[in-house]
């Protein structure tokens, strides 16, 4: 057997992409690896759906300097960049520009998301009550290697029926594939009430396709945090 055929595939990557002249824009993690990306092309594709940029996502940036990104190898983990389209570099801050004035605006979504608050949400005073005192678990979306877990509220004082979890679980993970009917655990058995849910563990929530067994804890947790150590049950 050649030393090639035994050669390990590239580490993953993980890098935080900007919309080109949106100094608000507070920015999209993507992971990479060789399995789900392997032109440049493709990464491009899923930037374009992943960012929603007004056009379709075709030259990369360094954000300070402008320097253009010619191919996957040219991404640097844990670096920050700026997707754009077919128009010029916008040079902006995009790591801090404009957030001295939205400072306290921004200390309040960020406290909102950690709890799943949504104010478009018909299930707001659920999401925010869990602020308050409740305990929390957290829900990868089936087959998703690209996005972070979503924190998902358990509150024991007031729990919700299972089918409306599952609804509130449609509106905040957004499957592709449409509405949540089932909800697993990272072995892919299913959880059939909110009594099974346990704090601090990872489930994946699953439309009507199968559940895809993907190594989502390993990508898309950060490497020595405390949810790693300490919550991860495989």
């Amino acid at each position: 057997m050649s030393s090639l055929a035994l050669a390990p595939a590239p580490p993953a990557k993980s890098v935080v992409l900007y919309r080109n002249g949106d100094a608000f824009f507070p920015g999209r993690r993507f992971v990479l690896n060789q399995r789900h990306f392997q032109t440049w092309e493709v990464f491009l594709r899923e930037v374009t759906k992943s960012i929603q940029a007004p056009l379709a996502v075709r030259n990369l940036y360094t954000p300070q300097h402008g320097h253009r990104l010619a191919r996957l190898g040219d991404l640097q983990d844990g670096c920050h960049y700026v997707a754009a389209g077919s128009e010029r570099f916008k040079k902006l801050d995009y790591l801090s520009h404009g957030r001295k004035e939205q400072r306290g605006r921004r200390k309040r979504e960020a406290l909102q998301a950690s709890c799943g608050f949504s104010p478009h949400s018909q299930l707001q005073e659920f999401w925010l009550r869990p602020c308050l005192a409740c305990s929390c678990c957290s829900v990868f979306r089936n087959g998703d290697l690209l996005s972070p877990p979503l924190p998902l509220p358990l509150s024991k004082s007031s729990p919700l029926q299972w089918d409306t979890l599952l609804a509130m679980l449609t509106e905040r993970v957004s499957l592709h594939c449409g509405a949540v009917h089932r909800l697993c655990r990272l072995d892919g058995t299913q959880v059939c009430s909110g009594e099974e849910l346990v704090h601090g563990h990872y489930y994946v929530a699953v439309g009507d396709e199968e559940y895809k067994k993907l190594p989502y804890f390993q990508l898309l947790v950060p490497q020595g945090s405390v949810s790693t150590t300490l919550w991860y049950v495989d």
